[in-house]
């Protein structure tokens, strides 16, 4: 079975589309059908797969997280206790865990079968760069 990794760096919280590289690895398979993988090995950041057509869907799910979980440092989250790796990290297994770290996307006619405007994205939720490694798989 055809796997790969695909490395995405970051430069702080937001969502990272990587859909061509996704579609390019299926393409260069070779296989009509199946089930695509990608699962992400970190604990975080996540994976989403949403709308690729207005950045304004992507600014909004961003402002929702970060309202939703923001900060240690706020005063919202003094109940926290893993602070080791600064105030972003505690706040970003919680989105993590709220998310998902793997998907699974059917293969038809060789190509992803996503819909019209949905795109592949690794959703950082940690505010300094990151180097992030997406496993792909195919069944």
């Amino acid at each position: 079975m055809p796997q790969t990794t695909l490395e995405i760096t970051t430069s702080g919280p937001g969502l990272y589309e990587f859909t061509d590289g996704a579609a390019g690895f299926v393409d260069e398979s070779g296989l009509e059908t199946g089930l695509l993988t990608v699962f992400v090995r970190h604990t975080s950041c996540s994976l989403l797969i949403q709308e690729n057509a207005d950045p304004d869907v992507r600014r909004d799910l961003e402002a929702f997280f970060r309202r939703l979980v923001p900060p240690a440092d706020d005063p919202a989250m003094a109940y926290l206790v893993h602070r080791t790796e600064g105030p972003d990290d505690m706040p970003a297994h919680i989105k993590a865990a709220l998310t998902a770290v793997s998907l699974s996307i059917p293969i038809g006619g060789g190509r992803l079968a996503l819909g019209t405007w949905q795109g592949i994205y690794l959703f950082e939720h940690r505010t300094r760069p990151h180097r992030r490694q997406i496993v792909l798989h195919i069944h």
